[in-house]
């Protein structure tokens, strides 16, 4: 097995090729945001379904990620990377081509569907290639940083790719970069080693799953938008209730479970994705309302308002950089602390924004606390719930930790959002009911952060085993797994 780092044989090439696509796929979640007004002008979009533009694909992506997790341990992580990137690139092609909603809306399924592929293939590659200890965690921070600079920079350039060569550019620019990467790949990711039989993919928990996570975020939508006293808002949330509990039954019959309830056991990969969740929950909303701050209550154009969202970014990336580190000194547990206290602080500066003028240093001092307790925060709960896992699961965990982002960014958008827009006398009390709904999430998160230990033990890392993985029904024999 080759490795990144060190006297290595791995080509040198194979990390910057898995996270520049992992890039270009978590700025599809956030670059929609801020070309959503133009979209709705060019395409027909109704107020009430312009939103699908950006939650179908935070939806499908969180929904299949575990799927794409289970495709890659099974049918190989190399094979599933290079089938997820080409299905993105072609789907991106179609997003910046779409000629009416609907078509939008269906290409950005077909994205978010190769996204969930290519996202945890990449990760369980890049676990699997580097030495463990600094070596792993040097990745992982790479990582997290080329992620959640991803993030981050949609609500840049966003603005500008908007208003200067248009709206379809935001989606046209992943076409050259994703033929680019696939070319790359071919060369420079090593071959797979077969894990598993191909009949071993759960399709039925696959559905069962996408379908719990599809009308969860809907009816969290339709309630923010309707209220809770209309059965039109609960129904699609008992449903999601039923999906869930067949699941979970599913699972534990199943002789190849989508996802092993035993990796769920876990307390370090329960903390590590209930903290994932918590970070895109609070901080995907806040700048979701900060853009529309700019934009609709202080008029700044976005190709303006996209100036002032770098900050962002550097803190992100400077954050992730500096999260091994800290690791290293702190533990997990205390570096998740740390993140999800300087989101806290951030998010509160922007309660407080005035109604009128631009508060620039304002705005820049929330930007830099959000982006480095992002950062820091993130590398935490990635290198836990990877290095947690066996190996032979790497790929169904790195599935289940970025779906428990995914479906953050969908749920806090789908609560925090209308919330907002629909609580208080004046715009500007929405906003502050919205931002201060995003500090208690976070908070809610720096709770989940005691269930990851201080620091990660070989005891730990072996709790989600084979054993765990064998069904519930039809004998305990324990299966194999070898890593790929």
């Amino acid at each position: 097995m080759s490795h990144f780092g060190g006297n290595t044989s791995a080509p040198a090439l194979a990390m910057p090729v898995l996270c520049v696509a992992q890039f270009v796929v978590v700025l599809d979640a956030t670059i929609v945001t801020t070309a959503l007004p133009a979209i709705r002008q060019a395409l027909g979009f109704s107020d009430a379904g312009l939103q699908w533009a950006f939650t179908a694909y935070a939806l499908v992506f969180g929904g299949l990620l575990i799927f794409g997790g289970r495709v890659a341990d099974v049918a190989g992580r190399r094979r599933t990377f290079l089938i997820g990137l080409g299905l993105f690139t072609a789907a991106s092609a179609g997003c910046a081509l779409a000629w009416s909603p609907a078509a939008l809306v269906a290409a950005r399924v077909l994205q978010a569907a190769g996204a969930a592929l290519l996202s945890p293939a990449a990760l369980a590659l890049l676990t699997t290639l580097s030495e463990p200890g600094e070596g792993r965690r040097r990745a992982v921070g790479w990582w997290t940083a080329v992620a959640a600079g991803g993030g981050a920079s949609g609500w840049m350039l966003g603005g500008l790719i908007t208003e200067y060569p248009g709206w379809r550019w935001i989606f046209a620019v992943n076409v050259p970069i994703g033929l680019v990467a696939l070319m790359m790949a071919l060369r420079v990711l090593p071959a797979d080693r077969k894990t598993a039989r191909a009949s071993a993919l759960d399709l039925g928990g696959a559905l069962a799953a996408t379908a719990g996570l599809a009308l969860l975020v809907y009816g969290l939508t339709g309630a923010g938008d309707r209220g809770l006293s209309r059965l039109s808002s609960w129904l699609p949330l008992l449903l999601a209730a039923a999906a869930f509990v067949i699941f979970v039954r599913h699972e534990g019959r199943t002789a190849d479970p989508l996802l092993p309830i035993g990796l769920l056991r876990s307390r370090p990969v329960a903390g590590a994705n209930l903290t994932a969740l918590a970070i895109t929950a609070s901080t995907t909303p806040a700048m979701y309302l900060t853009v529309l701050y700019v934009q609709d209550v202080l008029s700044v154009p976005a190709g303006r308002a996209s100036l002032l969202f770098p900050a962002v970014n550097l803190a992100v990336i400077a954050g992730s950089l500096a999260g091994p580190r800290l690791l290293a000194r702190l533990g997990a547990r205390r570096t998740a602390l740390a993140g999800f206290t300087g989101i806290a602080i951030g998010i509160t500066i922007l309660v407080v924004l005035p109604p009128g003028g631009l508060p620039v240093a304002q705005l820049l001092s929330a930007f830099v606390l959000i982006g480095a307790g992002l950062g820091v925060a993130s590398v935490a709960s990635t290198q836990t719930g990877t290095e947690a896992a066996e190996p032979a699961l790497r790929g169904v965990a790195s599935g289940v930790l970025n779906s428990a982002a995914q479906v953050g960014t969908a749920v806090g958008v789908a609560l925090l959002v209308p919330l907002a827009a629909a609580t208080g006398p004046t715009v500007m009390a929405g906003y502050r009911i919205g931002f201060l709904g995003a500090i208690a999430v976070a908070l809610a998160g720096a709770l989940s952060s005691f269930l990851i230990p201080l620091r990660l033990q070989p005891s730990d890392a072996a709790m989600p085993t084979t054993a765990d993985y064998s069904p519930a029904v039809g004998g305990s024999k324990r299966r194999k797994q070898t890593s790929s």
